[in-house]
């Protein structure tokens, strides 16, 4: 079965998760920022996964959040092999771009957020395309665009679990779905698109970066779908109007909800990091784009 390691970021749990896959060559997917690096190798080390064990890096996209220790992880184990979409790999080799991305999204928090990020050697990275297999047979990439172009989602077909990424939204303690929306990169038709590819997959659970298994894919894809198209029809009624009232009510209604699961301390903590103003405006940034 695959294990869910809590990266613990920030010292919150129920935030960030990497997965071990039990499989003949071990293999993780998402190992997170490299503020948790010293949490997954220890965490590793405890499941047997020493320096010369670890054989794959699956990413599911380059978000610092998912991605950003993929580069000290190549350094510290030699046998291993990163896996990442092919119109995502420029920015694994030579990061200096991305980094300045995100650096404009969070200024000074960066660091404290996601720490440095340093550069993967080409020869340590498959650049993965559509229609190509996976590193071992029974894990099935799938090309999942919407939260960002270059996402992919990866099937386990021994057991049905679909490691997901962001693709099925954000889910804390049992919540129902929401979020990863931000600027710049979402494309809303895609995401829909790829919610009902999801639906033709049928995976038995799905596996969120944030957070966690969750075995009620059909309930959760339906939910997921709604928000979007709920989001996007609030977020364009109010750049008709130029009333940005409803963008404060929208992330107030999302603070509240999320307390009934994690209460106000942890709300508290994870919306710091992964604020609704930020999805909000990942869908206005979409809308100007595709209006």
């Amino acid at each position: 079965m695959p294990v869910c390691i809590d990266l613990l970021h920030l010292d919150l749990e129920g935030a960030i998760a990497c997965y071990l896959l039990d499989a003949e060559e071990p293999t993780i997917v998402d190992p997170g920022p490299s503020t948790t690096l010293d949490r997954l190798i220890q965490q590793l080390n405890s499941y047997g996964i020493g320096s010369a064990d670890l054989h794959h890096i699956m990413l599911t996209h380059i978000h610092l959040d998912h991605a950003g220790a993929t580069g000290h992880l190549v350094e510290r184990f030699p046998s291993v092999t990163v896996h990442v979409h092919k119109d995502a790999t420029t920015h694994m080799v030579n990061p200096e771009r991305l980094v300045a991305s995100t650096r404009r999204t969070f200024g000074d928090s960066h660091d404290r957020f996601w720490g440095d990020v340093k550069p993967v050697p080409p020869g340590r990275i498959n650049s993965w395309g559509p229609g190509d297999p996976g590193p071992w047979k029974g894990l099935r990439p799938e090309s999942t665009p919407g939260h960002i172009s270059h996402h992919v989602a990866y099937l386990d077909e021994r057991d049905g679990t679909l490691f997901a990424g962001d693709s099925m939204g954000i889910v804390l303690s049992g919540s129902p779905p929401y979020g990863a929306t931000p600027p710049p990169a979402v494309d809303l038709k895609a995401w829909h698109e790829t919610l009902e590819e999801i639906r033709i997959i049928g995976p038995e659970c799905f596996a969120a970066t944030h957070f966690g298994f969750r075995s009620d894919v059909e309930s959760c894809r339906i939910q997921f779908k709604k928000h979007l198209q709920a989001l996007e029809d609030r977020v364009r009624a109010c750049m008709r109007s130029g009333d940005e009232g409803d963008m404060q009510a929208f992330g107030q209604e999302v603070r509240d909800e999320l307390e009934g699961f994690l209460g106000m301390d942890k709300t508290t903590k994870f919306l710091e990091v992964f604020p609704p103003a930020t999805d909000w405006a990942g869908v206005a940034f979409y809308l100007e784009r595709n209006s």
